[in-house]
């Protein structure tokens, strides 16, 4: 009985891996990309967790970021092994139904699979798993390179990340097995021996799914549009992301239906070989395709999208720097009188004199800012100081004095007038309300430079082009708006009109800023020089908020937030296209396989080869550049937002991003296109069995 039990079994082991070895061609893409998956997970646990990015510069925030890539690499291996999972178990419905019309009952069917998904999760995650240890260091390597980090390691395998590597891939499997076997279970013998005939009706045109489509792609493209505070884009972005993905798939599954039923309706159209076959089968069988299809584009999309924010962002970095740090070393100070003022700039020329520096392109300013709500043109002070999160708006304000000092160009402002810049935020019009939480400015009319019920109200002479900001505040999501006004009374009165007369001014905030002509070492050592003097100036002095800054002494910082979200962007973006590939793959040789009988009918009744090809031509060019082509769109109609985001990153140069797109753009349709070509060679051989 034992021995008779023992050969059952393994019977059904060889079985199992005679089936593989049939279905090599099939599963051989499957096995590549779950061997992908797995190595690129350890790699990322593995980063996140071995110690030897400790010594780097902000590495807290580097393992947040590794963190998130472990998090959206797992994610997206879970969703699209399953998915492709279930292209290989409908290519092998009909021999499974021939196992049954055999004489296999549908615990023996489902037994061979559950031993052939149990070989190809082991042999996977072994092979993974080794794949991700033997890359290991080569990808720290990678991650030290892109950080410019100069620091040696040794070898590591973390418990930690081949446990989560082992948990997360086991029940993806798991999931699989369970899912396999359910196929087995719920399909009737004659169902399965038909394969991919079943529910093969022709599906009806569903105009409420496509005008839901429409309408959530066109609310997409407006938030996208029309968003202008980088503040908002934060949540607007993701929002906007969630509208366009149901509005991709609804289209191509409603709307590229109904489309494809009207081209049927023209005659002209319709009635010829190269368009006959290619509409008809697309209509036949469209529910699948344009579930393929939808998420071609979306993968795309993201392909396009996290390649060329991250490579900005990285390629941008001195960009990045300089608008977050003006000048190579920089003095800030809240609540200073003139006198303190006054010493702070003795402090610092000491400070430059003793390090042998000769302060370069000197900035000085004197400014003060006011904390509000923005409603469009409206500002409104709060007096218990609750400041909601997308509204919250810092207005920086200078007298004309304060401005000409700084070296501009000599401008005359009324009294309710003013010059404003924009750093980060927008303001429609031009004329602007300040008042107090709950209207009490008091007085009436509403002209500019007056108070009314709406408070103060300000008239923007001319926006400027350019301005030398405050660097802090660049590091701020919330807008911030620089006004330069005629005087001190001015001032008073916008104040007065924001908190009421009641409420204490504080002194004006200091800025010193200057470059100097000196190594990296000796202007941290400046810094670091300057904050020691500053501190104990701001002990005697009672002066809060008195540091310095450098852009040297913060660029191995920049280097580990932007070198690690450019990572995370290849890692991703590598991802996505190992997805995209091997969902093209095996859509076409599913496509092929349905489509083999009817192209031989075709040839039969009359068609040439030649004509055949044309037919095939037409449908794969359709099928593979359409989602191409909706994934440009998209990333056009995303540009402006993606800017507003990268504004947060404090990005501000907008050609950069926009070469950036377009060469991803570019490489990516190159690969693309690449693909087309193998693939649609694969498709012709198997629709047609002939060679070349």
């Amino acid at each position: 009985m034992k021995t008779q039990r023992k050969m059952k079994g393994s019977f059904y082991v060889r079985l199992a891996l005679n089936n593989l070895r049939k279905n090599a061609k099939a599963y051989l893409p499957y096995l590549l990309t779950c061997f992908g998956t797995i190595a690129m997970f350890y790699n990322m646990c593995f980063l996140m967790l071995t110690r030897d990015i400790g010594p780097l510069s902000n590495s807290v925030s580097l393992r947040q970021i590794l963190m998130f890539g472990a998090v959206i690499i797992g994610i997206f291996s879970a969703i699209f092994l399953l998915y492709t999972n279930s292209f290989l178990v409908k290519r092998r419905q009909k021999e499974f139904g021939l196992f049954n019309i055999l004489g296999m009952e549908k615990r023996h069917v489902a037994r061979i699979m559950a031993l052939e998904t149990l070989f190809t999760s082991a042999v996977s995650l072994v092979i993974g798993i080794l794949t991700g240890i033997l890359l290991s260091k080569l990808m720290l390597l990678l991650l030290f390179k892109i950080l410019s980090a100069n620091i040696t390691f040794g070898f590591e395998i973390p418990g930690g990340a081949i446990r989560n590597t082992l948990c997360l891939f086991g029940i993806i499997f798991g999931m699989t097995l369970i899912y396999n076997i359910a196929q087995v279970y719920r399909a009737k013998p004659v169902e399965l021996l038909r394969g991919g005939l079943v529910g093969e009706k022709e599906p009806r045109t569903k105009w409420v799914l496509a005008v839901i489509g429409i309408l959530c792609l066109g609310a997409g493209y407006y938030l996208a549009l029309t968003t202008e505070a980088p503040l908002a884009a934060l949540g607007i972005f993701f929002l906007a992301v969630l509208l366009v993905m149901i509005g991709t798939y609804c289209l191509f599954t409603a709307g590229s239906i109904a489309v494809l039923k009207l081209l049927r309706r023209n005659k002209q159209f319709y009635y010829q070989s190269r368009h006959f076959i290619p509409v008809s089968g697309m209509i036949y069988r469209m529910k699948q395709n344009a579930i393929g299809l939808a998420n071609i584009c979306i993968l795309s999309s993201a392909v396009i999208v996290v390649l060329s924010t991250t490579v900005s962002l990285y390629v941008g970095m001195e960009d990045v720097l300089r608008t977050r740090y003006p000048r190579n070393v920089i003095v800030n100070a809240t609540d200073v009188s003139d006198r303190q003022a006054a010493a702070l700039d003795t402090l610092i020329a000491e400070q430059a004199q003793l390090h042998d520096m000769t302060p370069q392109d000197v900035i000085r300013h004197r400014y003060r800012i006011f904390l509000t709500n923005q409603d469009g043109t409206e500002f409104v002070g709060d007096r218990d100081q609750y400041y909601a999160g997308q509204s919250m708006a810092m207005l920086v304000f200078m007298t004309r004095a304060d401005y000409l000092a700084m070296g501009y160009q000599s401008v005359t402002l009324g009294p309710g007038e003013a010059l404003l810049y924009v750093s980060r935020g927008h303001i429609p019009g031009e004329v602007v309300r300040f008042g107090a939480a709950g209207g009490d400015a008091g007085g009436a009319g509403g002209a500019a430079g007056t108070h009314g019920d709406a408070g103060y109200t300000l008239s923007i002479r001319e926006r400027l082009n350019s301005f030398e900001t405050v660097g802090q505040l660049t590091a701020m999501l919330a807008g911030s708006y620089y006004f330069i006004v005629n005087n001190d009374q001015t001032l008073t009165e916008i104040h007065n009109a924001l908190f009421g007369k009641g409420a204490a001014m504080a002194e004006r905030s200091y800025y010193y800023g200057f470059d100097v002509a000196a190594a990296p070492e000796a202007q941290i050592s400046l810094v670091s020089a300057l904050n020691t003097k500053l501190k104990e100036y701001g002990a005697s002095q009672g002066v809060s908020g008195l540091y310095a800054e450098g852009a040297e002494s913060e660029r191995a910082s920049f280097y580990t937030l932007y070198g690690g979200l450019f990572f995370i962007g290849l890692f991703l973006g590598l991802l996505f296209i190992m997805g995209t590939v091997l969902i093209i793959y095996y859509k076409q040789v599913a496509e092929g396989y349905d489509d083999k009988e009817r192209y031989e009918i075709m040839q039969k009744v009359g068609m040439s080869r030649a004509e055949v090809r044309k037919v095939i031509r037409s449908q794969v060019l359709a099928v593979f550049f359409l989602p191409l082509i909706t994934a440009a769109i998209h990333v056009a109609f995303a540009f402006k937002l993606i800017t507003r985001l990268l504004v947060v990153f404090n990005l501000t140069n907008v050609p950069l991003f926009a070469a950036c797109t377009g060469l991803t753009v570019l490489l990516f349709a190159v690969l693309y296109i690449f693909v087309y070509a193998l693939t649609a060679k694969t498709y012709y051989q198997i629709v047609s069995q002939v060679r070349g």
